[in-house]
């Protein structure tokens, strides 16, 4: 089967400083692919070795089963490769168009217009394709920035947090293009910190904290089985028979609210509670959301660093004891 991304043991190293530590996933053709972490967590480090803009210490990098380790594979590696960075790029005194045919021409494509064209309509940049880059505003130089990575249909493309900074507008037609791009079997990988953004668009997540990858599952398994739906039940009279549970966190007088696992149904929970369904006036259900479950896996990882900490602190105390 066609790998569009294969990382095994990657370790990028600052002095003593792992940025990067021991990462190993893969990607699947046509998948969109979230890899998400608080500020410094490695996202961007590790985006930096996959374009070649650092090199790792260890490991391997395989793009579109070509290794990057291996001098005669990177240039073919990188015709396969798209990628957006996070910083907007000023491009001075050229125009829209121009951009993309010079950088059509660097990736060796002569002969690029209709693609050319069918990206500046695409992302509502054609009414600008002869205004200076200088001339237009943010959110349309970083649709410029996806038109660049896109002039050569690469398999694999990389979008290190495209939406930043963007009003709400362009942000929903930047996703709808994405989903676009799935549809035609592009592979994609994602950072953002719009956890509504990797929920809405990505099939699979990887948390990643400090240089470490903490998990990695499709989206709706981490949702289901990290997260607590909330349920608000209005009643007409005062409930008589209520049962003691985990799940009834608040009883006010007709006001009763409820949380418990996602994989339990409304009807099973209400029972195990002791709610008559004939006393509900009004309910109300919010699902947990991928931000839930982001919040959850990173707080473990706090808290399991900070007891391997208060271990070893302990030890040495012993030791010096």
């Amino acid at each position: 089967m066609f790998t569009p991304l294969k990382i095994k043991n990657l370790t990028k190293c600052y002095g003593d400083f792992k940025a990067v530590d021991d990462v190993s996933f893969e990607l699947k053709q046509g998948e969109i692919f979230g890899l998400l972490g608080p500020n410094g967590a490695g996202k961007t480090t590790l985006i930096s070795c996959l374009v070649t803009l650092e090199k790792p210490n260890e490991g391997l990098i395989q793009i579109c089963e070509k290794e990057l380790s291996k001098a005669a594979d990177v240039k073919k590696a990188k015709s396969d490769l798209g990628y957006v960075p996070q910083e907007v790029i000023n491009h001075g005194y050229f125009t829209t168009r121009e951009i993309l045919k010079f950088y059509s021409g660097y990736l060796g494509i002569l002969k690029n217009d209709d693609r050319i064209d069918y990206l500046l309509e695409r992302l509502s940049l054609y009414e600008h394709r002869n205004k200076k880059v200088k001339q237009l505003s943010g959110g349309m130089k970083r649709r410029l920035m996806i038109a660049k990575s896109l002039v050569h249909s690469p398999k694999l493309l990389l979008l290190d947090e495209p939406t930043a900074g963007v009003d709400i507008e362009l942000r929903n037609s930047l996703w709808d293009f994405v989903k676009e791009l799935k549809k035609e079997k592009t592979t994609i990988l994602l950072t953002t910190h719009y956890l509504e953004e990797a929920e809405e668009l990505c099939d699979r997540i990887g948390v990643i904290d400090k240089g470490k990858l903490l998990k990695i599952d499709e989206t709706s398994k981490l949702i289901s089985e990290l997260t607590f739906r909330k349920m608000h039940i209005k009643l007409k009279d005062s409930p008589k028979n209520l049962k003691e549970s985990d799940y009834l966190k608040s009883v006010n007088d007709k006001d009763i609210v409820i949380e418990f696992p996602s994989q339990l149904t409304v009807g099973q929970v209400m029972t195990s509670v002791g709610i008559d369904l004939n006393n509900v006036v009004d309910l109300q259900l919010k699902e947990g959301s991928l931000e839930d479950a982001f919040l959850k896996i990173l707080n473990h990882n706090a808290m399991s660093i900070g007891k391997s900490s208060n271990k070893n602190t302990n030890q040495n105390l012993t030791g010096a004891l």
